[in-house]
């Protein structure tokens, strides 16, 4: 599976028009990860957004704001540390972890998938060291729910990431910057 990321300050064009042209190449979900939106312009640009996916018949997940992806009724994307709110969660969520603690706990807590990472060097975290494919293939032999991969994957190393066990890959650089994203899609679909 390919799930893309967005970051509109990634985008060399209108960021709506460069989701529509992503949801027209049919990743099989579009997390909205624009962290540094107020909650209220958030909740409008999804609004947009989830008119593209519709159209397109493409699964958006918000990320972070759960309260915006209750009043969508759509999943939600939230970091580990959140995951004390879930209790009283009406959607779907997944769970960003960084260590096999923090995913068992995830997985017992209710989260539906993990995204795990970050993978590989990215520039999202210049000073962090990436963590590998050994822990990305240690969390998917240990939990039953869907991992995907994050962090620094481009199609030459996606199909290195689909060998760990992961159930797909998160991309955020190649698709925000993307001329052409059906040719990505096309080039990734040919990993799995």
């Amino acid at each position: 599976m390919i799930f893309c990321v967005t970051n509109q300050a990634l985008c060399k064009v209108d960021f709506l028009q460069q989701l529509r042209s992503i949801a027209r190449a049919k990743p099989d979900a579009i997390i909205l990860r624009e962290k540094m939106l107020s909650e209220e312009v958030y909740g409008q640009l999804a609004q947009q957004v989830l008119e593209i996916c519709k159209a397109n018949q493409v699964q958006l997940i918000c990320n972070t704001f759960i309260r915006v992806a209750e009043q969508l009724a759509i999943p939600v994307q939230i970091s580990f540390s959140s995951l004390s709110q879930t209790g009283t969660l009406s959607v779907p969520f997944g769970v960003s972890v960084h260590s096999l603690e923090e995913a068992i706990q995830a997985e017992q807590a209710g989260a539906v998938y993990l995204i795990a990472g970050h993978i590989f060097e990215t520039s999202c975290k210049p000073n962090l060291p990436p963590r590998g494919l050994l822990f990305l293939r240690e969390i998917c032999q240990t939990v039953t729910i869907p991992v995907f991969g994050i962090g620094g994957i481009h199609v030459q190393n996606a199909a290195s990431v689909l060998q760990t066990g992961a159930a797909g890959v998160c991309v955020m650089s190649d698709f925000m910057q993307a001329d052409a994203p059906e040719s990505l899609i096309q080039k990734l679909r040919q990993m799995d």
